[in-house]
């Protein structure tokens, strides 16, 4: 077994799930993401290869749904609501917090270590618990600065990290 065929593999037992069929692409797609956390371009190209669909066809795809990436993402995405009620209720300071401790800024947004991820998003729809904030599918509500140093900290001791 080649380096090439070993690395496609999980990719492969993905595709031959849903049979190949055009209509799973999405659903393939999916879970190629889940496994790798992002949708690299290699996998992009083999998964077209593998499909007998065009390249362009899959990058298409992949670039129009906004639940899909194609840059790394960490193990941990943390998702800060900047919706009218989040905004109001001092979602930025929840930003900032997150840009300190972490060190993301607008062009950095995922750790070096590939373990956090920091996206805006425009509603995380809990807006009576606004400021809001998830990790993953955690959700956390009414959130303060303090909270956001308490939830990353309990996060890098699990993880067994330092900063």
């Amino acid at each position: 077994m080649t380096q090439e065929t070993r690395s496609f593999e999980r990719v492969n037992k993905i595709i031959e799930k849903y049979e190949g069929k055009r209509s799973a692409l999405i659903a393939i797609l999916q879970e190629v993401q889940e496994e790798y956390r992002y949708l690299p371009e290699e996998i992009l190209t083999y998964v077209a290869t593998a499909m007998d669909i065009s390249p362009a066809t899959v990058y298409g795809v992949a670039t129009f749904y906004a639940q899909f990436s194609l840059a790394p993402k960490g193990k941990y995405v943390i998702k800060i609501c900047d919706g009218t009620a989040c905004h109001v209720r001092g979602s930025s300071v929840l930003q900032e917090a997150l840009e300190k401790k972490l060190g993301f800024s607008k062009d950095k947004t995922t750790t070096d270590d590939l373990l956090f991820t920091l996206e805006m998003v425009s509603c995380l729809g809990a807006c009576g618990l606004a400021p809001v904030m998830m990790v993953n599918d955690q959700v956390y509500g009414q959130v303060t600065a303090q909270m956001v140093d308490e939830i990353i900290d309990e996060i890098i001791k699990k993880e067994g990290v330092a900063l």
